[in-house]
């Protein structure tokens, strides 16, 4: 079947040029752009007047799991914006449930209308601070990388462990080069004989890059930069440089880490386009950053361009720089028409990874008791949050343990703890926090990067307990309490990350829950439950919490709450 689409501007991603020109598409290809075809050389027609025809949107780095939805749903999302493919670290899952979790997203997202393809986790656990319900070394990746879908090594968070040659963190670097599979990064602040080192062993790209400074240093050692601008790291603005000429040309657009509202209301690549067109770049220019550049880094062949030979991947929008998406081509189907999308099924699983994947909780219920520090009043660490960053500042902070156990909600200092719930350990970092902005109340979510543990920040410790419990009863999820009462909840029931929900129904449960954080004092400017998600991660600067309590990042190593 041939189909020809006419009277539109092509987006020629080659050349960074816009003309009116027709598309000639057969069964999933693109093989011809010129004004010599007519309708006479197609089964069906197509007058897309006044259009603009794109490549098909590509997500360079993204966690599925972060989306809360899975990958059916996910696809029911961004199609309409115009992805038409993503790249998926599911180190999410692996933590909770090792490869199972992974073969669970490769079975969960095989068919779907939008190419979804994986990069092998390399980091479970992130480091060894961590407690994980799985494992996974270079061994076990080999097994994955037979997977066409899976196009390299996902990113390298231990950089420690690069930096300080660890045989196992090589090991995997190696396997992924020796299988011919690219090899992504993430070292944020990272400069110097450092860089060298982590550049040298072999890391081809990093999307950590919160200034420009940073993100020249790293391209000038050949590594791609990814622009993030997701729900919790906004880095674009901070990164508008690197849409110069000189740089522009080994710059991927990506979102990492975004929550269903988000996607729902503002979009997805579409969002960071228009966004950049706001900020003064020529769209074209955001347009190859998200399509054929990707495609590229990641050796997907015949991807990311409108041109004769490609994979007809295409987005059609109504202007440029406002990036309106009326319909998007899939493999040369229309999935996306006049802006609806026809309807999606989703892929069968195997019962037993099914299975797996819903039952991941081995925790027992939790009293204030179980909150209480034994410190005398003092100085002590806290760790401070920057909006729109996932980086953290150490804060030294008076406290005052003979009044509410530390708590000072005066001076936005609250709570936090990290409860290890996968293998009964009963271990409970504990410390404090602050920019979250609660006057009340407690919230708790089994989202926290990357080991997934239960992670709670509360106004009382008996509020925290209430929080913390719901989530182990709930088997997984976001909850907010008050008065020992939960006053919104949102259920993940697949690994404690995902639910089951449509996009639609899990973006209104993001919703209430994180505006119900915001009627109890956080500002809105502030994203709770993604920012309290990264607390955990003790691979980001500086001060982040474990199960076994504060760990100082830029030193790699544990530290105590008294200074």
């Amino acid at each position: 079947m041939k189909t020809l689409l006419k009277n539109a501007f092509v987006v020629n991603v080659f050349t960074d040029e816009v003309t009116k020109v027709n598309v000639l598409l057969e069964n999933d290809r693109i093989i011809g752009v010129g004004n010599y075809y007519t309708d006479s050389d197609a089964e069906k027609v197509r007058d897309l007047s006044g259009k603009f025809i794109c490549p098909g949107l590509i997500d360079g780095h993204i966690h599925i799991e972060s989306t809360m939805m899975i990958p059916t749903e996910l696809a029911n999302v961004s199609l309409p914006h115009g992805t038409t493919a993503i790249v998926a670290d599911p180190h999410e899952i692996a933590n909770v449930c090792g490869l199972d979790g992974i073969r669970y997203m490769l079975e969960a997202s095989a068919g779907l209308p939008m190419d979804i393809y994986f990069t092998a986790s390399s980091c479970v656990p992130a480091t060894f601070f961590d407690e994980t319900g799985a494992e996974l070394h270079a061994a076990d990746l080999e097994e994955l990388y037979r997977n066409p879908r899976v196009l390299g090594l996902a990113e390298m968070m231990n950089f420690p462990g690069v930096v300080m040659k660890d045989p196992e963190v090589l090991a995997k670097i190696k396997g992924a080069k020796a299988a011919g599979k690219v090899v992504d990064g993430h070292a944020p602040l990272l400069h110097g004989r450092e860089l060298d080192a982590y550049v040298s062993a072999g890391v081809n790209s990093d999307h950590e890059c919160s200034n420009l400074a940073e993100a020249v240093e790293k391209l000038k050692r050949g590594q791609y930069i990814m622009i993030r601008e997701g729900t919790a790291a906004r880095n674009l603005k901070d990164l508008i440089g690197l849409f110069d000429p000189k740089y522009n040309h080994r710059c991927l657009l990506v979102t990492d880490d975004s929550h269903p509202t988000d996607l729902l209301n503002k979009g997805h690549i579409d969002k960071i386009i228009r966004f950049a067109s706001e900020l003064g770049v020529d769209p074209v220019i955001a347009i190859r950053m998200a399509s054929l550049q990707a495609a590229e880094y990641f050796r997907i062949p015949d991807m990311g361009a409108v041109a004769p030979g490609y994979i007809a991947n295409l987005a059609i929008v109504d202007d440029l720089e406002g990036f309106h998406v009326t319909d998007v081509y899939v493999h040369g189907k229309c999935v996306v028409r006049n802006g609806d999308l026809i309807p999606i099924e989703s892929p069968k699983v195997d019962m037993k990874l099914e299975e797996r994947v819903r039952d991941t909780f081995r925790v027992e219920p939790l009293s204030a008791e179980s909150f209480r520090l034994n410190e005398e009043n003092g100085l002590c660490r806290v760790i401070e949050l920057i909006p729109g960053q996932i980086i953290t500042k150490e804060a030294h902070e008076e406290l005052f343990f003979d009044q509410n156990s530390g708590i000072d909600i005066n001076r936005d200092i609250l709570k936090l703890a990290v409860i290890e719930r996968h293998k009964g350990t009963g271990h409970i970092g504990i410390g404090f926090i602050k920019g979250i902005g609660m006057k009340a109340g407690a919230i708790a979510s089994s989202v926290s990067h990357d080991s997934h543990n239960i992670i709670v920040i509360g106004t009382s410790d008996e509020e925290m307990a209430a929080a913390a419990n719901k989530i182990i009863s709930m088997g997984g999820g976001n909850v907010v309490v008050k008065e020992g009462k939960d006053i919104a909840r949102m259920a993940l029931p697949i690994a404690g990350l995902m639910s089951d929900f449509s996009a639609k129904d899990t973006a209104g449960f993001n919703a209430r829950v994180r505006n119900a954080v915001y009627e109890l004092g956080t500002p809105r400017n502030v994203e709770p439950f993604m920012n309290m998600a990264f607390v955990s991660l003790p691979v980001i600067p500086a001060l982040k919490m474990s199960t076994q309590g504060l760990v100082d990042v830029v030193k790699f190593e544990r530290v105590p709450l008294k200074v």
